[in-house]
């Protein structure tokens, strides 16, 4: 069945923006940026939280985050269009370009290898406090000492190794093959063919007032966050240096998409998209690193994109180049949850797609149970995901592993039938008050009531109270 996917993606934007807020503030998040765009309708723009935790900002879709490590998504994209125009090639080596080099262990590096993590370049120098804010972030003389004093760590294509170092010398082969800044480049070859007026390569100290501030994370449950400032990242922009909101990174991941030719042809994309490097963690996990891309999967959707880490920034971007959704969530804390956020968001649209591909019986206005509840054993929503209901325990991080469906059958609706620990199979039923509004949901066998309900009961409750005389 072909289904009109925007349609069931505006129908479940509400659910999504609900998730995502409730997973944040369940994790402690500072604050949370998160956008949802498919074929560059954007269906979600969400902001929660605050942007300065010590001052009570509240957090807004304008502010500015710094994404890092999604810088390399750009650096690589400068670099293809140089390509594309016969400037410059995969296989120039680096000593070719930068002379400084000619005598070092970099040299004979390809532009490829760099791209791909292939060079074994070392990843931040033997002195990386700079991410902590000990020190500034390299100059360019400093990132030239790095190089040739301690650059190789592997031989070329020995083993992928992710390197900050690596993609700075990109930065610099680039500024010296058009004899123009990096920042020059940047603003020139992606910020204006995008139209992007809160996106940049650099810290701009003169929109201080605009980013969200950075935070420290937590070590121990009931810390105190403490703002962490932004700086300048020098030498290391074509690594780590720009800055965004979500809603302007899905303009940019939707360049990424096959059809939409902005910054580049299909043809580059493909080659950035291509398995490079594949890496093996401890537990048996491979994932796969294109050029410039991190490259995933999540449930049967092929991705590409990227995450970044900043002092006091955590985010995640992820594409699918064919399907043309992009989803983006940036968080100003060090251990803000953008990537569990994200991947739950793309779960929760799979479910809604998978659910309209199935042709559902359409549900009675009357069996329509929807809404978040809270009970003893936790918050529980049940959501409408393409015409499908689905029970999905709010708090967990992985909504594909822990939802049921609803099904009606005899005028009721009850658990999906199937196998399962829980109650499958079972009666789902609502009750309503004078007002019309739900009052409490028995979901199975135990009763639930709406959240608001439930904490305002909780909060009232006085110590020793048993639970059964609670005002629900």
């Amino acid at each position: 069945m072909t289904i009109d996917k925007l349609t069931v993606l505006r129908s479940a934007a509400p659910y999504l923006a609900s998730w995502a807020s409730h997973q944040a503030e369940h994790r402690g998040a500072t604050g949370l940026q998160l956008a949802v765009a498919y074929h560059e309708e954007v269906v979600v723009n969400l902001a929660w939280g605050k942007a300065n935790g010590e001052t009570g900002q509240d957090l807004t879709e304008d502010h500015l985050f710094r994404i890092a490590s999604h810088s390399k998504t750009m650096t690589a994209v400068l670099t293809m269009q140089l390509i594309e125009k016969g400037t410059l090639r995969l296989d120039d080596q680096s000593g070719e370009i930068v002379p400084e080099l000619l005598d070092s262990p970099i040299a004979s590096l390809t532009v490829r290898e760099l791209l791909g993590h292939q060079g074994g370049v070392i990843r931040d120098s033997s002195d990386g406090d700079f991410w902590q804010r000990s020190r500034p972030f390299p100059d360019r003389e400093q990132l030239m000492h790095i190089l040739r004093a301690e650059g190789a760590v592997f031989e070329a294509n020995e083993h992928f190794k992710y390197t900050n170092i690596g993609y700075s010398l990109l930065g610099l082969i680039l500024e010296r093959v058009t004899g123009q800044t990096y920042a020059e480049l940047s603003k020139e070859l992606i910020v204006r063919p995008l139209a992007l007026t809160r996106t940049g390569p650099e810290y701009v100290a003169e929109r201080a007032e605009e980013y969200a501030a950075g935070h420290t994370g937590r070590t121990a449950y009931g810390d105190v966050r403490r703002t962490i400032g932004h700086v300048d990242t020098r030498a290391m922009a074509a690594a780590t240096g720009w800055y965004s909101t979500a809603v302007e990174m899905t303009t940019y991941g939707a360049a990424h998409v096959f059809g939409n030719e902005t910054l580049l042809t299909d043809s580059s994309k493909r080659l950035m998209q291509r398995k490079e490097s594949a890496v093996t963690f401890p537990g048996g996990e491979t994932r796969h690193y294109g050029l410039g891309l991190d490259l995933g999967k999540i449930g049967d959707r092929e991705l590409v994109g990227h995450s970044g880490g900043y002092p006091g920034h955590i985010t995640r971007t992820w594409i699918d180049p064919k399907e043309g959704l992009v989803v983006s969530g940036l968080t100003n804390a060090i251990d803000g949850p953008a990537d569990a956020i994200v991947a739950g968001v793309i779960q929760l649209i799979n479910l809604a797609f998978h659910a309209a591909e199935a042709e559902p019986e359409p549900i009675p206005d009357a069996l329509k149970v929807t809404g978040r509840f809270g009970a003893l054993w936790g918050v529980t929503d049940i959501a409408d995901l393409g015409g499908v209901l689905h029970v999905i325990p709010a708090s967990s991080p992985d909504p594909l592993s822990v939802h049921q469906k609803l099904e009606v059958k005899d005028g009721a609706l009850i658990y999906e039938r199937k196998p399962g620990y829980g109650t499958t199979g079972e009666a789902v039923e609502a009750t309503y008050g004078d007002d019309g509004e739900i009052f409490a949901v028995r979901l199975g066998a135990i009763s639930a009531w709406p959240i608001k309900r439930f904490r305002a009961a909780m909060a009232t409750r006085k110590p020793g109270e048993a639970l059964e005389r609670m005002a629900l």
